[in-house]
């Protein structure tokens, strides 16, 4: 492919690779052929090999060598900002001048690009976003693309929807390496990809046919000890964490499935005195930098994680990695326990399921790409020559914003939208919704939770197990690793002890989130009937939940609660909702309790709020009730959802000047329901309103 460059020695690639990695470091036979595929020969390379294996020292060491030999930048599609910070610091240790472009550092912005039109960069770092940012894409990436010297895409299984962490911005790839220059190499790497995504990968990416390098290795993990504990509920999960935390070599990670779960288990230990902390999707990014700080120099025992702790971050000495609950796939699972033990003899990795576990796959799998109804629906709201932002956009379309923003990148890669100054514009262009596909991708995602059950049930080796579930081509029939608890016996007890399993269970079990109320009314209701807009003035007061449907105090509780027939409030709840009231820091008691009707729980609600009534010496108002034919509510999209709230209720009777009304619900989830509510009550002479529900979704 193109032309050939001048050759290279073998003895120059070792010594930027000592750079980046220590005098010890030594250059494997497959990186040395995929960096002289790069920068001798110009071509197209796949590499796919364990994580540890040394992917990123392949193009920092071509993108050193295509410098010194007068080629242009090289240009690394990264998927994370941790992932970015690390490999900006191995750059620099390597003498390549390295910068990122990403959401946060976007004051850095102008000057980065200006370092790129001027020849003083290396290497540019981009997040995928950053490729159909307008300003971004129509300016800076067509010169950058004609003078890049290498195209890095880190993490390629990201553009596959058959890959266990598909994001559509990674699709723009396409675009990128099209408008790529004559004999401009590229080079895709990843750790996770089946033979499905492989393929998949390398046709999206070009790098398909007999011209491509491809060097797939081995995916054994010789460091790690996989074992899976069967250590029984939430609080006795929790609890075989903290007993068992203090013996696990150095620092590690705790993966959970939810936020909030993150946020329980990390102050859980923190109240043990243990030295961790919790780091999520909704972590500040300034904070994520510095919990990455704490747990590479080992200022803290763990971080308690999400996934958002994941791809790149490299901490070579990483001792353990445990997960309360199990990801949905084997194949997302091996790349987050592949954290760990890179340059150790010996990892920990510990699997704790929960019979909740697949309550939460279930839940995100209700998240995939919506119907093609709405799908069009989208397409038919945008004109083809006045832009329309996602905010616009969301009332016109039943869809939340995250969902809403997922599709229309879909749409952008596949030609039917175009992001352009001042939000989105339709191309006018045929498109067809490929449900066969998205069939498919149901079904697939059904068996590799099948996959995950089977994996914590097998007796067989682990390690062998997650190999084959990645094609492993280095895999031997019926081989095993020798280190795995199946392999070698358990060496884990999932036995805990019964104080700690109590006193965990009272730290979680303390009853009390806050649900913060809306503040801003979304925008467009005028084009759906409702003449609202602006900041919401009648709204409730910050309002309280028992638990979280996904916490692991009170959430299993709650979600049993909520899941069975319609049945009188339990004690235990009606204590916990007292416990509540006590703690809460209103400003003014409540004088007075109302329900709010529900189609699916009116005696749970009902006798609550008669108990609350008579345990709190409060008046008795009834049940704010909906009309008789009323219709439920299904909206996800906020400005829907307020749209089909407003006047929903009966005007119920004058309250008169008494004081706050507590107002009680079973699940708030978007927090319109009360917010609407709310209105309705504070009309009728409520001075204030007090939002309470049993649960929240998240």
């Amino acid at each position: 492919m193109g032309r050939v460059s001048t050759p290279i020695d073998r003895a120059e690639a070792q010594a930027i690779l000592e750079q980046l990695a220590g005098p010890d470091a030594r250059l494997r036979d497959d990186q040395w052929a995929a960096i002289e595929a790069l920068v001798v020969q110009r071509r197209r390379a796949l590499v796919v090999q364990r994580t540890g294996w040394g992917k990123s020292a392949v193009y920092f060491i071509a993108a050193k060598l295509l410098r010194a030999r007068g080629h242009g930048p090289t240009v690394i599609v990264s998927p994370l900002l941790a992932l970015m910070r690390n490999q900006v610091d191995a750059a620099q240790r390597a003498g390549v001048h390295a910068a990122t472009i990403n959401s946060a550092n976007v004051t850095e912005w102008a000057d980065v690009q200006s370092r790129v039109a001027a020849g003083d960069l290396d290497v540019l770092l981009v997040s995928p976003e950053r490729l159909n940012n307008p300003d971004f894409r129509d300016e800076v990436l067509p010169s950058l693309a004609a003078r890049a010297g290498l195209v890095v895409v880190d993490e390629a299984h990201c553009v596959s929807d058959w890959g266990h962490d598909f994001r559509p911005d990674y699709r723009r790839i396409r675009t990128l390496i099209a408008e790529l220059g004559a004999g401009v190499p590229v080079l895709a790497t990843t750790a996770t990809a089946n033979d499905r995504v492989v393929d998949d990968v390398a046709g999206q990416l070009g790098v398909g046919g007999g011209d491509t390098l491809v060097l797939r290795g081995g995916l054994d993990r010789e460091s790690l000890r996989l074992s899976v504990v069967a250590a029984g509920g939430p609080a006795q999960r929790a609890a075989w964490i903290g007993t068992h935390l203090g013996e696990l070599p150095g620092s590690g990670i705790v993966y959970t499935l939810t936020v909030a779960q993150a946020h329980d288990v990390a102050a859980d230990l923190r109240a043990q005195g243990f030295a961790v902390a919790a780091y999520t999707g909704s972590t500040d990014s300034a904070d994520r930098e510095q919990l990455e700080a704490d747990l590479l120099a080992n200022r803290v025992k763990a971080l308690i994680a999400t996934s958002a702790l994941g791809m790149g971050f490299d901490k070579p000495d990483l001792g353990f990695v445990i997960h309360l609950g199990a990801p949905s796939s084997p194949i997302a699972y091996y790349q987050q326990v592949g954290r760990a033990g890179r340059s150790t003899d010996s990892a920990e990795v510990v699997l704790l399921p929960g019979v909740e576990d697949q309550d939460i796959w279930r839940y995100f799998a209700s998240l995939a790409f919506p119907s093609e109804a709405l799908v069009r629906k989208v397409i038919g709201e945008l004109s083809q020559d006045r832009p329309l932002s996602t905010p616009a956009l969301e009332p016109l379309v039943d869809l939340n914003r995250s969902r809403l923003e997922v599709v229309l990148k879909v749409l952008d890669v596949d030609g039917a939208v175009r992001r352009v100054k001042g939000g989105w514009l339709a191309t006018g262009a045929p498109w067809s919704y490929d449900e066969q596909r998205y069939r498919t991708l149901e079904a697939l995602r059904r068996a590799e939770q099948q996959a995950m059950l089977d994996y914590q049930s097998t007796d067989g080796c682990r390690m062998s197990f997650l190999r084959a579930q990645l094609n492993d081509p280095q895999l031997a029939e019926g081989e095993r690793c020798g280190r795995c608890d199946n392999c070698a016996g358990s060496r884990f007890d999932g036995a805990v002890d019964a104080a700690a399993a109590a006193a965990t269970r009272d730290r979680l079990m303390r009853p009390g989130v806050e649900i913060t109320p809306r503040r801003q009314w979304p925008s467009g209701l005028a084009r759906l009937g409702v003449e609202l807009s602006g900041r919401i003035v009648d709204g409730p007061e910050p309002g309280r939940v028992i638990g979280r449907l996904t916490d692991l105090g009170w959430g299993p509780r709650l979600r049993r609660l909520l899941d069975e027939p319609d049945q009188p409030v339990p004690d235990e709840v009606v204590r916990a909702a007292v416990a509540v009231l006590a703690s809460w820091d209103w400003q003014e008691r409540p004088t007075a309790v109302m329900g709010l009707d529900s189609a699916t729980h009116p005696v749970l609600i009902g006798t609550l709020t008669e108990r609350l009534a008579e345990l709190g010496r409060l008046t008795y108002l009834g049940t704010l009730r909906y009309p008789a034919g009323r219709r439920a509510v299904t909206a996800a999209n906020s400005a829907y959802r307020v749209a089909a709230l407003h006047g929903s209720w009966q005007e119920p009777a004058e309250l008169g000047p008494g004081g706050p009304v507590l107002l009680v619900d079973d699940v708030t989830d978007t927090g319109w329901t009360l917010t609407m509510a709310a209105r309705v009550l504070r009309a009728a002479g409520a001075p204030q309103v007090l939002p309470f529900a049993l649960a929240s979704v998240n």
